[in-house]
């Protein structure tokens, strides 16, 4: 008999029985193998300076347990962080949705404090500027420039404020930061000058004008001159400053290594100021009157005068005088004009006005050295006479007196040469600033027939009129543009 052939399984029943052994494979090997449970894990970060910490916390895995508390201070102690801790952080953070795989700052150092250097606070100037002020009507009220800082005894100059100490600054992981303490001041006395017991403070030891040295605060005399200088009070040669409320008259002389204030006029007197000069009525001098200042004069007007200057020149006018400046002259207030006279600056000439319609020889001199120039030639006319005195004695028959007279001539002639070599110095350096800062100009509103200019050895003489006049020297010739 032929056996009967199987039934045959229908095609896809196959394939799902062996899906499901896989499947029970896979359970078995699931069953086997146990479940990865990893905690949330801190990270901290510390920076460079030691100044700062971050957090930064990672998620569990599995049934791992959550962040707490507990655990990040734990980080943070495991490392070394212990001071300037986030404690609101702390507090937080385990209960916020956005807690993993974010950066927290979590401590923070205090940074260190520096102490602070002491400091002079001072209660007079260092440096008096000295500014004219012109009013609406084009005037200056030359009494009122006060070149002078008085102070009664006692008074107090400057106070030294002290250094402050450093607050020592402090790590994340409480390392202590040294910090440096500020430096004391140095009060900066001078002559007449005290410190205060607490030695903060630097006092007047007596009455007299404030002058800043330059390193130093001192106090000189003043010498106050109610009324006119004239026979009541001679003549007057002091070391300080001179204020003199009425006029200086003919035949007086005043001498002052400090500044000079005359509220008055000058006649035909001798005025010589160390500092600056101001005569607040102005110069009436006759041609007699001679008027010197290391620095800068400031007068209402100058007639009939021999002036010096070895700074500037402030006026309204200046009439027929015979002006030296070392700096530059300025009329340009009040009526501002110049007429007459020999005018030499060595920085230039501003004015409003320059000779006259009636055509006074006015001589405009500028560029070189004026004050060094006159010296210099006063001391060769002073060492020629002395010289020839000097030959005339020597041809006299041998006396006491002959000895007496030829040993100071001798003395005063080897002080005149040296301080003849001495102006030779200080021209050289003059003469220096004076090529750094450029050629000097006349500037003016109106220049008359009449005028001779001269800038350095070229001279023009103005036969017209010209007004807004900027003469300068162009290529060796004089331009008036």
């Amino acid at each position: 008999a032929i056996p009967k052939k199987k039934e045959e399984e229908p095609a896809g029943t196959k394939t799902l029985d062996a899906a499901s052994e896989l499947l029970a494979e896979e359970a078995e090997l699931q069953q086997e193998e146990p479940e990865i449970e990893l905690d949330a894990q801190p990270f901290v970060f510390i920076s460079a300076d030691k100044m700062k910490a971050w957090l930064m916390v990672f998620p569990p895995v599995g049934k791992g347990r959550e962040i707490d508390r507990q655990a990040l201070e734990q980080a943070l102690k495991d490392n070394g962080v212990a001071f300037g801790v986030d404690e609101g952080l702390l507090n937080k953070l385990p209960g916020e949705r956005n807690r993993y795989f974010r950066l927290c700052a979590a401590a923070k150092g205090r940074p260190v404090v520096q102490g602070k250097d002491g400091y002079i606070v001072d209660y007079f100037k260092r440096s008096m500027q000295r500014q004219v002020e012109v009013d609406d009507r084009d005037r200056v009220d030359y009494a009122s420039l006060n070149l002078v800082q008085s102070a009664e005894e006692g008074a107090l100059i400057c106070e030294a404020v002290p250094p402050t100490k450093a607050v020592p600054g402090r790590t994340v992981l409480d390392k202590e930061i040294p910090g440096k303490d500020g430096k004391a001041a140095t009060i900066p006395k001078g002559q007449n000058t005290i410190i205060s017991e607490d030695g903060s403070k630097l006092l007047a030891s007596r009455s007299g004008r404030v002058e800043f040295s330059g390193r130093a605060f001192q106090i000189k005399p003043t010498m106050d001159v109610e009324n006119n200088v004239d026979y009541s009070t001679g003549n007057i040669n002091f070391v300080g400053d001179v204020h003199i409320r009425g006029d200086v008259l003919s035949g007086f002389q005043v001498k002052s290594m400090g500044n000079i204030t005359v509220d008055g006029v000058v006649e035909a007197g001798t005025v010589e100021a160390g500092g600056d000069l101001v005569i607040a009525k102005g110069i009436v001098g006759d041609q007699e009157a001679i008027i010197r200042a290391n620095r800068n004069i400031y007068s209402k007007y100058l007639e009939h005068g021999i002036v010096h200057a070895r700074g500037n020149i402030i006026t309204d006018c200046i009439l027929h005088s015979d002006v030296y400046c070392d700096g530059e002259v300025q009329v340009t207030s009040g009526r501002g004009a110049i007429i007459g006279g020999r005018i030499r600056a060595a920085r230039g000439i501003k004015a409003n006005i320059v000779g006259s319609k009636s055509r006074n020889n006015t001589s405009i001199i500028l560029g070189g050295q004026p004050c060094a120039d006159f010296d210099k030639a006063s001391l060769l006319d002073s060492i020629a006479d002395m010289e020839d005195e000097m030959e005339k004695l020597e041809r006299q028959p041998d006396s006491p007196a002959k000895a007496k007279r030829m040993g100071k001539i001798r003395l005063d002639l080897s002080v005149n040469r040296m301080k003849l070599g001495q102006l030779e110095k200080e021209k050289e350096k003059i003469k220096e600033k004076l090529e750094e800062q450029g050629g000097c100009r006349l500037k003016c509103g109106i220049i008359h027939p009449g005028v001779s200019l001269t800038i350095g050895k070229e001279t023009l003489q103005v036969t017209q009129e010209t007004s807004s006049c900027n003469a300068r020297l162009i290529n060796g010739e004089i331009y008036l543009i």
